[in-house]
């Protein structure tokens, strides 16, 4: 039991990273609630058609994380060996690769933006006009695009921060922009204050200031606290990595890339297997999805607390410290989800009814809240277990484990239920969320082998 049961200062240890991490993503998604709110007292096709946007936008901002998750991998083992120099080289290559990223699904939204908006429209008996939808999915997108410069030299700068110790200052800056970013939205989605009415466009041009502030306030006090950061001086006199670390980055990372670029990838997909089924589930996805962000918010973080702490102790050498660790935060993690699970419940069977849909929607959307809280313990394990796998830098496994398994079982799954049965989207739903159970079964097997006990940093020294 000792191994699964930490004492008061092990968990007061781990909540002073998990905490700010957890604020934070509270804060935004609690604030991203609201905003969807919002959208769906306009309608059903204003609010479906930024959902989908958003479901696009997701796999680049995914695709972002596992492009800094791979150098991340580095920082947080070199930043507990002491060495800061080679933290600075990570945030070089984390800066180039979102930059770069950033360009690349630019390119791709602005030439197939239309036709992959397309691919969630479905004719459907509920009165939902698909083409007003694909109208204001493309004039939303169209501003949000802007978003995408500040929102990747953030995560540069900000997973930095994290994997070096500072989880308080992101929190601050995160909350400072998704209030921005609220009361924008207030203004400009409904026309107050003596602004134009401009609805979904008002929502779009909200959120891209808010990444501009947030962005503001994160790089002015990374530099102004260049003592702290140690990181962050002479960062932009030169962008040459050594070659050596480079290649090492690109062979740790390019699993990780692919990885979070499947993965996100694969869950569209999921997605548009669902919308077969008609807007309305569209809608109802949608509705579902923004309540239950905002109680993942205690597995999500405490996995990011995972990758920073275990990685900081793999960094030290002390290998048998480290599993220790990942087991009682992984018990943590669980635990804490039954809790949440049970809340989430009680709260998701009211939630629907603030939105402006039709009766249709809000059973669905219900439904399906239901149905993500119970499984939110099994989430909770397997986010725990893949970062944990992560620190060590086993980021090939990491790769077949996550998004291997979402292109080989649960796309064939949602696909075959969609297109060859006629099953109700709850029953739907819940036989693709079962089959992670494989996952964790697979996962167990990983972390009970050790695999993953791996000091990088010292193998390169």
């Amino acid at each position: 039991m000792k191994k699964l049961f930490g004492d008061k200062i092990f968990y007061k240890m781990v909540l002073t990273v998990a905490v700010p991490i957890m604020i934070q993503n509270g804060i935004t998604n609690f604030v991203s609630l609201l905003d969807n709110i919002m959208v769906g007292r306009i309608g059903t096709e204003q609010m479906s058609g930024v959902a989908i946007v958003n479901q696009l936008l997701f796999i680049y901002m995914i695709s972002v994380f596992g492009g800094v998750s791979g150098a991340g991998v580095f920082t947080a083992q070199y930043y507990g060996h002491g060495d800061h120099e080679g933290v600075r080289n990570t945030f070089r290559f984390k800066m180039m690769v979102c930059l770069s990223l950033s360009l690349i699904f630019l390119a791709v939204m602005m030439l197939w933006g239309k036709g992959l908006i397309g691919l969630y429209l479905h004719d459907s008996q509920d009165g939902t006009d698909i083409v007003r939808t694909a109208e204001y999915a493309w004039e939303y997108l169209k501003i949000m695009l802007i978003q995408m410069l500040p929102f990747a030299i953030v995560q540069a700068y900000v997973s930095t921060l994290r994997e070096t110790g500072e989880t308080v200052l992101p929190m601050i800056a995160g909350m400072v922009a998704v209030f921005v970013n609220l009361g924008l939205n207030y203004i400009l989605i409904f026309g107050k204050l003596g602004a134009p009415e401009l609805g979904v466009r008002g929502a779009a041009i909200a959120t891209v200031i808010s990444r501009f502030v947030e962005l503001t306030i994160i790089v002015a006090w990374t530099h102004i606290h260049h003592e702290k950061n140690r990181f962050i001086e002479g960062a932009y006199r030169s962008l040459l990595i050594p070659k050596q670390l480079a290649f090492r980055i690109i062979a740790k990372g390019t699993p990780l890339f692919l990885n979070e670029g499947l993965w996100s990838a694969g869950q569209a997909m999921i997605t548009q297997c669902y919308s077969v089924r008609g807007l309305s589930v569209v809608a109802g996805l949608n509705i579902a999805s923004t309540i239950t962000n905002l109680f993942n918010i205690v597995f999500m973080s405490l996995g990011s607390s995972v990758a920073i702490i275990v990685g900081q102790k793999l960094g030290t050498g002390n290998l048998e410290d480290a599993r220790t660790t990942a087991y009682r935060m992984i018990t943590f993690s669980v635990l804490s989800c039954v809790v949440v699970s049970a809340v989430m419940i009680g709260v998701g069977r009211l939630f629907p009814g603030i939105y402006n849909v039709t009766d249709e929607v809000k059973q669905i959307a219900s439904q399906l809240i239901v149905v993500t809280a119970c499984v939110f313990p099994i989430q909770a394990y397997l986010h725990a277990a893949y970062f944990t796998i992560r620190s060590g830098g086993k980021t090939f496994i990491t790769f077949l484990f996550d998004s291997c398994f979402c292109w080989v079982v649960s796309i064939p799954l949602a696909t075959a239920l969609a297109h060859l049965t006629h099953m109700p989207i709850m029953w739907m739903f819940l036989c693709v969320q079962l089959a992670d159970l494989i996952k964790c079964v697979i996962g167990f097997i990983l972390l009970k082998s050790g695999i993953w006990l791996n000091n990088i940093v010292s193998q390169e020294t």
